[in-house]
């Protein structure tokens, strides 16, 4: 026991290390720097190491003192890194805009109209969409139509997998999964998901946490992302950092959301039958959408299955894993 808690001692320290100390002691050091060169000399870092040094004269002549502004600097480092991951929930609520209902009414009105324009630019480049596909599956096709379909496909998909009901790509590629769910298999996921979780299996398991994971960690960016905007107030090159951190976090947050959603609706093709047939309802082959509206009934409601929607007794029931 003794063993397993050190070394739980220890991954704990290595991770508290790696996520919070190591990014908030580049933050700080980063800050401590532009102070120094301010704004209007940005670009003498030449000057930096005479200038710290004399900062370091001051602390060189007592150890009682030096200690005491490493334990100071590995707190505020780790102070940093606490903000930067609160930064990035607020960052993430934004991003996906899930329940945006439910923001300040103040934002309603902004959101609304940025949904609507989301709407119209979507219904424009689909009819684009629709156009040169159509092109491209002429006789007289070129080579430049099918060129060209493929391009005002991936515009559109740039854009939305359907019609846009958030405010950002990112909340629209995880409604959009909910939405085709529920169309294709009669599933809400918001019902449905966290009893499939249970059932999936440890692979799928730890391919989706791997996804998620990657999510909190771009967002996480985001935040540190955020914390440069103090930087810039000293000394303006932190702008241009600020902005770099900002846009890469963005990108991976996109792409990080788009492995998430595209496991999450496999998971839920692939296991629903397996969860359905577990609590008595289905049949062989896929699941219907029938069968998929029984079993989101049964499981928000505890509504009993009609009995033609059961499974027959001479199916069996999957063994579990």
């Amino acid at each position: 026991m003794t063993g397993l808690l050190a070394e739980l001692g220890r991954k704990l320290a290595e991770r508290w290390l790696s996520l919070l100390v190591l990014p908030g002691a580049l933050f700080l050091g980063t800050l401590a720097a532009g102070r120094e060169l301010g704004h209007a000399r940005w670009y003498a870092v030449g000057e930096l190491p005479a200038r710290l040094n004399r900062h370091g004269d001051a602390l060189a002549g007592s150890t009682a003192g030096l200690l005491l502004f490493l334990c100071a600097f590995l707190l505020a480092a780790a102070a940093c890194g606490l903000a930067a991951q609160a930064l990035g929930s607020l960052v993430e609520r934004l991003w996906l805009a899930d329940g945006w209902q439910g923001w300040p009414r103040v934002t309603h009105g902004g959101v609304r109209r940025l949904v609507a324009r989301r709407g119209r630019r979507f219904a424009d480049r689909q009819e684009a969409a629709g156009v040169a596909e159509a092109r491209a599956e002429l006789l007289t096709a070129t080579p430049d139509d099918a060129h060209r379909a493929a391009v005002a496909t991936a515009r559109l998909h740039r854009l939305a997998d359907a019609p846009p009901a958030r405010p950002t790509w990112t909340g629209d590629r995880l409604h959009a999964v909910a939405g085709r769910l529920e169309d294709a298999l009669g599933v809400e996921i918001a019902v449905v998901w966290p009893h499939l979780w249970l059932h999936a299996p440890e692979p799928t398991r730890t391919e989706i946490t791997a996804a998620r994971e990657a999510m909190l960690r771009a967002a996480g960016l985001a935040g540190w992302g955020l914390l440069y905007v103090a930087v810039a107030v000293v000394w303006w090159p932190g702008a241009l950092i600020a902005g770099a951190v900002l846009l890469a976090a963005w990108h991976r947050y996109r792409a990080a959301t788009d492995a998430y959603a595209l496991l999450v609706e496999s998971a839920v093709r692939l296991h629903a039958q397996e969860l359905a047939a577990r609590l008595g309802i289905g049949r062989r082959g896929p699941l219907t959408k029938a069968h998929g509206r029984a079993l989101t009934a049964y499981l928000s409601h505890g509504q009993e299955p009609p009995p033609e929607l059961l499974l027959p007794a001479e199916s069996g029931v999957p063994e579990p894993r």
